[in-house]
């Protein structure tokens, strides 16, 4: 089965349209391209109550950071600085992502 193919990358800034988050801004930590999913820093975060293990580790209430899908958020445009779309242009054999509200390369 063929992956499929996510217009956004790790190390992107986006920005969260719908849910609990939106509005939100973040830069993405990891990718899940067969899940169509990514990670994004302080966004759709959970509490998550972990019981003590004795006395190694004490029982504790930790933060944790879910994925969250790929078509809740859109990419800000590193030189328009608006959320936009992703379009592809060929240069030299060679494929780059561009803003479709600007034209610049991403």
């Amino acid at each position: 089965m063929k992956k499929p193919k996510l217009k956004i990358k790790k190390g992107d800034l986006v920005v969260v349209g719908v849910g609990k988050d939106r509005g939100k801004q973040g830069k993405v930590e990891k990718v899940f391209p067969k899940d169509g999913m990514l990670l994004v820093t302080g966004v759709n975060q959970y509490k998550k109550h972990r019981k003590s293990q004795g006395e190694g580790r004490p029982g504790e209430i930790a933060t944790l950071t879910r994925p969250i899908l790929t078509s809740r958020v859109a990419l800000i445009c590193p030189k328009c600085k608006q959320p936009t779309r992703v379009g592809y242009r060929y240069q030299d054999a060679k494929k780059i992502r561009v803003c479709r509200k600007c034209g610049g390369d991403i």
